[in-house]
């Protein structure tokens, strides 16, 4: 799956900012590294925030997505 349309979906279903990337180093391309932004992650614990990427990718993440390392934050960390 190409990182742009990875995040288009993340995007469009968090109301957030992402930036996705192939993995470095990783010769497939179903590894990816994502950094994503989105007020929706305040008050949430970070594998509640994890969970919600997942949820945005819904059945990507086991058909087209090996693997995803995530960073995720609210926009005030982001800033900070």
């Amino acid at each position: 799956m190409d990182p742009s349309e990875v995040e288009a979906l993340i995007e469009s279903e968090l109301d957030a900012q992402a930036e996705v990337r192939r993995a470095r180093g990783e010769h497939d391309d179903d590894h990816l590294t994502a950094v994503v932004v989105s007020p929706a992650f305040e008050g949430e614990s970070l594998v509640a925030q994890h969970q919600l990427v997942y949820e945005a990718l819904g059945e990507h993440m086991t058909r087209d997505i090996h693997a995803l390392e995530l960073k995720t934050y609210t926009p005030e960390e982001y800033e900070a």
